[in-house]
């Protein structure tokens, strides 16, 4: 009777200390203009209001902070939802040594590389990614949500799906006796029974979404970056298991009949895109497909082939070929109405260079506002998560980012990211 007494007593007590708690603190931000992401115009000076994670208010003008409130005031920047880059490396960066790094690197090493390279892309205002292969960025993407490390939150396909000898077959350009022949488990197949044991695979490893390498491609040691490298019901069996699992798919793909068979088997999106035709673009409006271009990639690569050294034999001519391209593709592709979200391939150019995607969207033609978006709202939804990111709205998730002046008059502003904030903690204030 009287432990019983006592331990509602004690929980009593508990409510009503709880109870007597002040409110959480707010953080309240000054923003000289405002996006809110979805694709509506620029507003004028505009208040958001945080608290804990998320945001609470965006509100007309400057609302006065109140008691245990934080401000910040940015009456000259220019405040927007965190960016999203739909396709990243983190575990890598393209360097003359990368073909020997795999001889020679741990997954530790990868891991810790990852990492570095992860603080870097938010710090440079990408506060979510899907990162398309490397199965040491699952354990990373673990890390940052659990509070380990700093970096974006990361929607992570793990290891990719190739076929034997594609662009994704981790054996590709070694010696016979330093691995055995990889399988499922690797993210190597041969026909539907083995697609659909790979993405099982990728649910059993934890990865978020499934990545293909359709065709050819251009860093993996193996001659033709272009051929078709699935038959139609191989990529079949993975779309559909992979809607068993919840997961969407994204088809690295530069030629053409690769694209216009992961197409027809309903994959979500088409990275690269290079050899992309007009039928091709009117099956992938016709399907909703998404069109990912990596534009800055293909630029990255086709200068680095004329120096000497930098990429293997094998890869140096299909980098002169592919690279050049993808510009001209998309601004094809953008006046034919595919549908367009923003990704970089990050890790084969730098990390925290990111933003000069935009840059090379809106040379081709692109107008800044849908730039942007393509990289907030529209990616958010891409994800599946169209209801919590992309935007600055009550209730979303408080990622957040400012630049000085006007971005929609210099899309280069993307460049002077000085404030980044994160599930609503500040994680870079550069701003006076």
């Amino acid at each position: 009777m009287n432990g019983s007494f006592s331990r509602w007593g004690a929980l009593a007590v508990l409510a009503v200390a709880l109870g007597a708690l002040p409110a959480q603190a707010r953080l309240l931000i000054h923003a000289g203009a405002l996006l809110e992401g979805s694709g509506a115009p620029l507003r004028g000076p505009s208040t958001v209001v945080l608290e804990g994670q998320r945001i609470i208010d965006v509100a007309e003008g400057y609302l006065s902070p109140g008691p245990g409130d934080e401000l910040l005031a940015l009456p000259n920047h220019t405040v927007m939802p965190g960016l999203i880059d739909m396709h990243v490396h983190l575990r890598s960066e393209s360097n003359p040594k990368a073909a020997l790094d795999r001889f020679r690197l741990n997954p530790e090493d990868h891991v810790l590389r990852a990492a570095k390279h992860a603080r870097t892309t938010l710090q440079a205002g990408f506060t979510t990614v899907r990162d398309l292969g490397g199965a040491e960025v699952l354990a990373l993407r673990d890390a940052i949500n659990g509070g380990w490390a700093e970096g974006p939150r990361i929607f992570a396909a793990g290891r990719s799906i190739a076929t034997t000898g594609g662009h994704a077959d981790p054996t590709n350009g070694g010696r016979d006796d330093l691995w055995e022949t990889p399988g499922p488990t690797e993210g190597v197949i041969n026909g539907p029974v083995e697609a659909r044991a790979a993405v099982r695979q990728r649910y059993k490893d934890g990865s978020d979404v499934i990545k293909v390498t359709a065709t050819g491609g251009v860093l993996s040691q193996a001659r033709n970056g272009q051929n078709a490298q699935f038959a139609l019901d191989e990529l079949k069996a993975i779309v559909e298991t992979a809607k068993d699992y919840g997961f969407h798919v994204a088809a690295h793909a530069h030629g053409e009949e690769g694209m216009r068979r992961a197409v027809l088997a309903g994959v979500t999106s088409i990275e690269h895109g290079t050899f992309m035709s007009d039928e091709v673009m009117a099956l992938m409006r016709e399907r909703g497909t998404w069109y990912v271009p990596t534009i800055i990639a293909g630029k990255f690569v086709a200068e680095k082939a004329e120096v000497d050294g930098f990429f293997s034999e094998v890869v140096r001519p299909k980098a002169r070929a592919i690279g050049p391209l993808i510009q001209e593709t998309f601004a094809r592709a953008y006046a034919q109405g595919v549908p367009i979200v923003f990704g970089t391939d990050t890790g084969v150019s730098p990390h925290g260079d990111n933003w000069k995607e935009f840059v090379y969207m809106v040379e081709a033609g692109m107008p800044p506002l849908e730039a942007l978006t393509s990289a907030q709202a529209v990616a958010a939804g891409v994800l599946g998560q169209g209801d919590a990111l992309g935007q600055l709205a009550p209730g979303y998730y408080a990622d957040l980012i400012a630049v000085p002046g006007n971005p929609l008059d210099d899309i280069r502003r993307m460049g002077e990211v000085s404030l980044v904030i994160k599930n609503g903690e500040v994680v870079r204030h550069a701003a006076p």
